[in-house]
């Protein structure tokens, strides 16, 4: 049995949303994981029990993504999904947290944070969207109408190249990490939701990032950042200049890593965060 089997599939409706999500852990402070675009829970799967023998974690599939559901109308600005994880707190009756935020889940626990001080304990960021403008033109590109179109109907050759750009190694994206990329990228709604994701948040020229970083300096709880050293998606440069904003903030680079620590280096980002949070 692998760990995500060891794991169970629970839904709990967010306002109208039925929203999927793991919970492990008894003890210890609150933990919430946020998946970056495109993403869903099972990307955690080499973190979630680690972290769950010292703190009580959730991971949950965002409004949009994975196996929660995915409304037609929604915008899906890191606003309205920082709103939705706020909502997601509340029916689960959790008070206060720990963010951990990869990529847009990074934006997503960054607005969180702005928008509601209150409600995070302390705050971890993973080669965070949201602090500067640049970003990988395959990313960027998805943004323009025509060439998007070519994103919504994903194929397992464009997914393996996409997952293969979130690495450093790309022999660690094998035929298993593939098919479940794919089969969550082809159910019903999700490429939309991630092209609708993509366009409300950044355009050709790069990320929608004012509202953050002109407020990055109010951010009060103690902050980790962590960043691969050769993150090809987003720029070490914006991790680099956040620390020097956020009062209480640190910095972690890891050697020969690109954009998904957590599934590259799983025991040193673990690690890492066990460190910061202990």
């Amino acid at each position: 049995m692998n760990q995500a089997e060891q794991l169970q599939d629970q839904y709990v409706k967010v306002g109208s949303v039925n929203t999927r999500y793991w919970q492990a852990g008894d003890s210890g402070s609150t933990v919430i994981l946020l998946h970056g675009g495109g993403g869903y829970i099972e990307l955690w799967k080499y973190n979630i029990l680690e972290l769950a023998k010292h703190h009580r974690v959730y991971a949950f599939d965002m409004v949009g993504a994975g196996r929660s559901d995915k409304p037609d109308a929604a915008h899906y600005t890191f606003d309205f999904m920082a709103q939705f994880t706020r909502d997601f707190m509340k029916v689960l009756e959790i008070p206060k947290a720990i963010l951990i935020g990869t990529s847009a889940g990074g934006g997503v626990a960054l607005t969180l944070t702005l928008n509601f001080p209150q409600l995070v304990e302390r705050l971890i960021l993973v080669g965070s969207a949201g602090l500067g403008k640049e970003l990988n033109f395959l990313l960027r590109v998805t943004t323009i109408p025509g060439l998007g179109k070519l994103f919504s109907s994903p194929s397992k050759s464009g997914v393996a190249m996409l997952c293969k750009q979130a690495v450093y190694d790309s022999k660690l994206i094998t035929d298993e990490i593939v098919e479940e990329f794919y089969q969550m990228a082809t159910l019903p709604g999700a490429a939309q939701a991630t092209l609708n994701l993509g366009r409300s948040n950044f355009n050709i020229w790069g990320q929608f990032y004012h509202s953050i970083t002109d407020k990055l300096h109010t951010i009060e709880v103690p902050t980790l950042i962590i960043w691969g050293r050769q993150d090809p998606m987003v720029p070490l440069t914006h991790a680099q200049n956040a620390v020097k904003i956020i009062s209480h903030a640190q910095l972690e680079i890891i050697e020969e890593c690109g954009h998904w620590s957590p599934i590259e280096h799983p025991q040193k980002f673990n690690q890492l965060v066990l460190e910061f949070l202990s």
